[in-house]
């Protein structure tokens, strides 16, 4: 006998005061497709932009030539430009955009809390403090590496000092999370304040405050597994999420192994957040404000939630990122400086329009 699950959510994106009641949303597939669409066309023009010339019509060609397709070859400067240097960047963003986005959705329903985000665990800052430490001592190519050690060692931290307190509850984990996050980031700071020196720490704050600047194919492939192979975990949980709404009790009635659900979807949750990170540095805002946003065109069901976060998150990544490198040319900002500037203030509109009423 299979039960059917709730598709209601217990937090602030539970009720829209804009939108009329019993009207109908748009399909899952037309807003799927409408998002692919927008991201593909994204990336075609954002790989464009920067201080050489190119052309839509230049980048498809490159990427079909690449792919092996049989299209008329583009002059070898700007090959190289579209395949060795943009267009690496551009995936990288999309694939950490959309990485975010599904962790903020997942671990703002796992906890029930709807400020959470994917760092609340203190990855962000195990991470910060392992690509610091190789940073200091001039290893960066071994950065990606030592940051994704630091996000895990950081969620075993994590994990372990909230099972001191007793059974493991998502309040005790929260604010063990938070402990762990403070101590890394006295970690950071010490280590920072001990050994950097010179244009250390330049390259350090850019690190701290997110940057695509070093993307490759290297990191396109260590975004992109991550995404595709959590976000498969997370897509099929999407009714066990659902039922999370009215608390563990009622996810049980049914039929939800809450603990096994809970524990399993937040380390699946860790891991991708420590392969973004790695790849990005800390980006902020993703993970929290899109999944709201995104919600006023879905609906809270996770089913139809969480591919329409991943596409928003990957095309606003992108142009983040675009406006971050290009903004002030020749001089590069750290794209989460973009991400704050642009998130604060649409965290400030869902506040207005009473979508914080949960939040009080």
């Amino acid at each position: 006998m299979t039960t059917s699950l709730p598709a209601t959510r217990g937090t602030a994106r539970d009720a829209d005061p804009a939108t009329p009641p019993g009207r109908r949303r748009a399909p899952l597939a037309i807003l799927v497709a409408a998002g692919g669409a927008l991201l593909v066309a994204t990336v075609l023009v954002a790989v464009t932009i920067g201080p050489a010339d190119l052309a839509v019509t230049e980048v498809a060609r490159s990427i079909a030539h690449h792919l092996g397709l049989d299209v008329t070859p583009v002059p070898r400067l700007h090959d190289a430009i579209v395949w060795e240097l943009r267009l690496p960047r551009v995936l990288t963003a999309a694939a950490v955009g959309a990485g975010l986005a599904l962790a903020g959705a997942v671990m703002q329903s796992l906890t029930r809390n709807p400020l959470a985000d994917p760092y609340l665990l203190g990855l962000s800052s195990g991470a910060s403090l392992g690509a610091v430490a190789v940073l200091v001592v001039g290893v960066g190519l071994l950065l990606p590496v030592a940051a994704f050690a630091g996000a895990l060692a950081a969620l075993v931290a994590t994990l372990a000092l909230a099972r001191t307190g007793g059974s493991l509850t998502p309040a005790r984990t929260v604010l063990a999370g938070l402990a762990v996050s403070q101590l890394c980031a006295a970690g950071t700071s010490f280590v920072i304040f001990w050994t950097a020196t010179g244009d250390s720490y330049r390259e350090i704050l850019s690190w701290l405050l997110g940057s695509l600047a070093g993307a490759t194919w290297q990191t396109v492939a260590i975004a992109g597994v991550a995404l595709v192979v959590v976000g498969a975990v997370v897509l099929a949980s999407a009714r066990r999420l659902d039922a999370f709404t009215f608390g563990d009790t009622a996810a049980a009635a049914l039929g939800v192994d809450v603990d096994r659900t809970r524990w399993g979807l937040m380390t699946a949750v860790a891991l991708l957040t420590g392969a973004m990170v790695a790849v990005s540095g800390a980006i902020g805002f993703v993970g929290l404000v899109l999944p709201h946003a995104v919600s006023v065109l879905t609906g809270p069901a996770h089913r139809r939630l969480l591919p329409v976060a991943a596409l928003v998150g990957a095309t606003f990544l992108v142009w983040a990122d675009t406006l971050a490198r290009t903004l002030f040319d020749p001089r590069e900002l750290p794209v989460g400086i973009v991400t704050a500037l642009v998130g604060v203030p649409v965290f400030a509109v869902l506040l207005r329009r009473g979508r914080g009423a949960a939040w009080s």
